[in-house]
């Protein structure tokens, strides 16, 4: 599969099929985006097996097929491997390391959850009106997927645990983790966000033609059967 297709109108499709993509699923195949090239169109394609997202846009095809692409490696592609596959991860990474250390803050000194759910969700609403839209759109999908299995059966137990140990109040002090879990990678994503857009708005005047959102990208995958 082969295709050209002007960047600014692929993350904007891909802002779209986001909202369908699988948050707590173990099944890394629903974590993708689906993509069909053909006839001068690319049809992208995400669903989470009870709610299905298409959308299609013009895109000047030389090869026909079918690819399944994972979202970190689009977020690749897309910003030229300024932001890596790697950092993307470390982003999520750290978002969680922050949320367990809220929680074990609020477990210490028994500090309402409001005073850190209140600010955290206005920042990150602020952060969507700074950042390209295909961040916006990862942050808010991974912190469902961040919410997911491991931390209600781990995490969740393991605030309990801490704060029966200190002699805290279980109900008021332990539970929320799993709220500032699905929080903070909203928080971490969009700053890489920031962080990207700061460096594109940098760059010189001869790598704007190929940096520019108004480019033509060419994507070229395996297809898939």
């Amino acid at each position: 599969m082969k295709f050209s297709i002007n960047q600014s109108e692929l993350q904007n499709a891909l802002s779209v099929v986001l909202k369908g993509v699988a948050t707590r699923s173990t099944l890394p195949i629903l974590s993708g985006v689906f993509l069909e090239a053909d006839n001068d169109s690319l049809t992208l394609q995400t669903t989470d097996l009870e709610l299905s997202v298409q959308y299609t846009v013009a895109a000047l095809v030389e090869q026909p097929g079918r690819a399944v692409q994972v979202l970190n490696e689009q977020v690749e592609d897309l910003t030229g491997g300024t932001v890596s596959r790697g950092m993307m991860n470390a982003a999520l990474s750290i978002g969680v390391a922050c949320s367990v250390g809220m929680a074990m803050l609020r477990v210490l000194t028994g500090i309402s959850i409001y005073y850190i759910l209140v600010p955290g969700y206005l920042a990150a609403l602020g952060l969507t009106f700074c950042v390209p839209k295909i961040f916006t759109g990862i942050a808010f999908d991974s912190g469902g997927v961040a919410s997911g299995p491991m931390t209600t059966t781990f995490l969740l137990p393991f605030a309990m645990g801490a704060c029966e140990a200190l002699g805290g109040n279980v109900m008021t002090d332990a539970f929320g983790i799993v709220a500032m879990v699905a929080m903070t990678p909203l928080l971490t994503i969009q700053v890489l966000g920031l962080i990207y857009k700061k460096k594109q708005n940098s760059e010189d005047a001869s790598d704007v033609s190929t940096e520019d959102e108004d480019s033509i990208i060419v994507l070229e995958g395996a297809e898939h059967e």
